[in-house]
């Protein structure tokens, strides 16, 4: 509900993903949130290829950075590490 509030108020959501499976079953719907507006994502890169190879961490030095650039409705680039 704080989501939907957030896009009605027109105001930013700031996503910071961590998952074991991003990239395979939930590659999708990341894609689907980075074409909509006033999704902001935190850079994030691959957790361990060899032993985790669909997982995705985000990088937590890039958060703040990340949440200032969404308020000027940018996304913080690259997203990917």
């Amino acid at each position: 509900m704080a989501v939907k509030s957030h896009l009605r108020n027109n105001l930013p959501v700031v996503i910071a993903p961590s998952t074991n499976n991003a990239l395979s079953g939930n590659a999708e719907n990341i894609g689907k949130l980075l074409n909509r507006k006033n999704y902001y994502f935190v850079p994030f890169r691959q957790d361990n290829p060899i032993t985790k190879p669909r997982s995705i961490v985000y990088d937590f030095e890039y958060l703040i950075k990340t949440i200032e650039h969404a308020l000027d409705n940018e996304q913080i680039q690259p997203i990917l590490l």
